[in-house]
């Protein structure tokens, strides 16, 4: 197995720092909205590089935190909390905000095959462990207070910079808000361990702390969960690459000053995925969402297709044209699969040789088109169609892409993608509904409607019909 390690910029032997264990850490979203499908493309890479070391025979244990409180608009510790700014555009409290908008992330990523780790943690279940951590590094001489505030001081470290050499400005690729300087701040570079209610009197989730009542900044969050579950050494930190400065940077400045050594071996970014005009956001032009794409007809494992099909550490162009061609590339190649023979008897030596290739070909800095490419390999050669179809769907362990699913057709002369969107748009009002947020339930009846679906309230629950 080798992974382009960003903390070194050279791919490299992965080497765990226990024979066989993989300790894996995710940065999760931050729950104030739907995650747009450029968030997504981080954590369909981050998938298949989990899949590719269990199917590599490493036990690997992965954890992700969900951002509840914390994440500014600025990566500068200015502006508002985004999960406040969540609340008040759907007049919520930020935790039905946060549920609302976790379940959606989830529901997105199952839709995608994407699996869940095995250990999620919001940040609000861990402020104990964040005032603890903020409580050592006061103690340690690496953090001080100043207008009521927490701050980390970075220059008590020899290399804050651990990523490369690059100034700041040039480090701040993907940054959402310009920087805007803290009086507070000895250091241009420090950064918010805890906020206290002196920096915003309207944040809506506070706790008593040593230093007053406030909240923690969303840098410490990650270092405290990822301790939690995983324990002082982590192997692979994975992100996408505007995480890289300042959160992770930031990350590692925190964490190693607690721990007073190395804290994570690798780390794995996943580049953009970005539109004609440049990195795609939710604040700009279409909200991509993967049910806007249901909307338009594509299935969301097209999307995972058209993500694979390109390496991880490239920024990915989006168009509707790439994903018409990943689309028809994901049913013309399905159809080839259902039409193998399925009698026959099984190569086992065949497909243990086939393994052996998938995993030199992905285990090689993940990467995923040659795992595609594959897959057409199988396909060619003269093995019988029992024997291929092992191969493939021993492959699609990673590339997670029903290969071997048969498509149903529906019963009632409607098209099987259609009632697969309707079915999950029905699901996602009954979920808004429950949530109280009618507006939201309006808006996906409206949305049914302008495409001719009807829907209709029943006391056995929501039918529809085509207009």
């Amino acid at each position: 197995m080798k992974l382009f390690n960003t903390l070194t910029r050279n791919v490299e032997e992965f080497v765990p720092n226990v024979e066989g264990k993989v300790n894996m850490y995710t940065c999760g979203p931050t729950v104030y909205h739907f995650a747009h499908i450029g968030n997504l493309r981080s954590y369909i890479m981050e998938d298949v590089l989990e899949k590719i070391l269990r199917y590599s025979g490493y036990d690997v244990k992965r954890v992700m935190n969900i951002t509840d409180v914390g994440h500014l608009s600025s990566d500068a510790d200015t502006g508002e909390d985004k999960m406040l700014a969540g609340a008040k555009r759907e007049q919520k409290t930020v935790m039905e905000i946060a549920k609302f908008y976790t379940d959606a992330f989830f529901a997105d990523c199952a839709k995608l095959n994407i699996k869940t780790p095995d250990v999620v943690e919001p940040a609000t279940n861990c402020i104990d462990s964040f005032i603890e951590m903020v409580e050592a590094l006061l103690e340690k001489g690496y953090a001080y207070r100043a207008g009521e505030n927490i701050y980390f001081d970075t220059s008590k470290l020899s290399n804050y910079y651990v990523f490369g050499n690059q100034t700041e400005e040039e480090l701040m690729v993907g940054v959402r808000d310009d920087v805007t300087e803290d009086e507070n701040k000895k250091n241009k570079n420090d950064f918010v361990l805890w906020f206290t209610k002196s920096k915003f009197e309207d944040q809506a989730l506070k706790w008593d702390s040593p230093w007053g009542v406030g909240y923690p900044g969303w840098h410490i969050e990650c270092s405290c969960i990822s301790m939690k579950h995983l324990g002082e050494y982590m192997d692979i930190h994975c992100g996408g690459i505007d995480n890289m400065f300042p959160h992770h940077t930031n990350e590692i400045a925190q964490s190693e000053a607690y721990l007073g050594h190395k804290w994570c071996n690798y780390w794995f970014h996943v580049h953009h995925l970005n539109d004609q005009s440049g990195k795609m956001s939710k604040s700009k032009g279409e909200f991509l969402t993967v049910s806007l794409i249901e909307g338009k007809g594509y299935d969301p494992l097209a999307y995972r297709l058209f993500c694979l099909q390109s390496h991880y550490r490239k920024p990915l162009i989006f168009s509707y044209e790439a994903l018409d061609q990943a689309a028809g590339t994901y049913k013309k190649l399905k159809k080839r699969i259902a039409d193998l023979d399925k009698n026959g008897t099984v190569d086992e030596a065949a497909v243990q040789e086939y393994k052996a290739k998938f995993v030199e070909a992905v285990g090689n800095d993940v990467n995923t088109s040659m795992g595609v490419t594959l897959l057409y390999d199988v396909l060619k050669t003269d093995l019988n169609g029992a024997t291929k179809r092992a191969i493939i769907g021993s492959y699609d362990e990673v590339l997670s892409l029903d290969l071997l699913k048969e498509e149903v057709a529906a019963d009632n002369g409607v098209d099987a993608e259609l009632e697969a969107y309707v079915l999950a748009k029905i699901e996602e009002r009954k979920a808004a509904k429950k949530e109280k947020n009618f507006a939201l339930a309006d808006a996906i009846r409206n949305e049914l409607l302008e495409q001719g679906i009807v829907l209709e309230d029943t006391r056995e629950g929501v039918k529809w019909k085509k207009a």
